[in-house]
């Protein structure tokens, strides 16, 4: 598995949860869950992806401007995130900002897939794309581990 493709698997699990964060209503137990799950998906995807797609780009000219678009992105969703644990998971405007959220979430995967990750193409050795990949599952498991039994426990 390469780098693009440890990075898509996460990418569909983001889409499906906020996807279904957005049909939830009231201050519920699925709300709750989903929007956790949601939470602990970005949080373990961004870290991970971050320090082993984003950095190794960034050392390069050709990557620094893709980098700062997405780590910018990363920035807002975790602002959006913050309002929504902020609101009262029964007030119409926690729905808006989930709905803002899965937005900027499907926009950014459409963009990384779509344009990021092509150029990235171009940046990285197939050696780098397998040892990123590695690198990345292995902090990706790592953080949404230790967040589930934060999450349960």
């Amino acid at each position: 598995m390469n780098i693009f493709e440890a990075l898509r698997e996460s990418h569909i699990i983001q889409k499906d949860l906020s996807e279904q964060l957005t049909h939830t209503s009231g201050d519920s137990p699925e709300r709750r869950k989903i929007f956790n799950l949601l939470k602990n998906e970005l949080f373990a995807h961004a870290i991970a992806e971050d320090r082993y797609f984003y950095i190794p780009l960034m050392m390069t000219d050709s990557g620094l401007n893709i980098t700062r678009l997405a780590l910018a992105e990363h920035h807002e969703m975790d602002e959006i995130l913050q309002s929504l644990e902020q609101t009262d998971f029964s007030h119409s405007r926690w729905l808006v900002l989930a709905k803002r959220l899965s937005e900027i979430i499907a926009h950014h995967i459409q963009q990384e897939e779509h344009s990021f990750f092509q150029k990235a193409l171009k940046i990285l050795d197939e050696n780098q794309k397998l040892n990123l990949a590695k690198k990345y599952l292995s902090e990706y498991k790592k953080y949404k581990a230790k967040d589930l039994i934060r999450l349960v426990g």
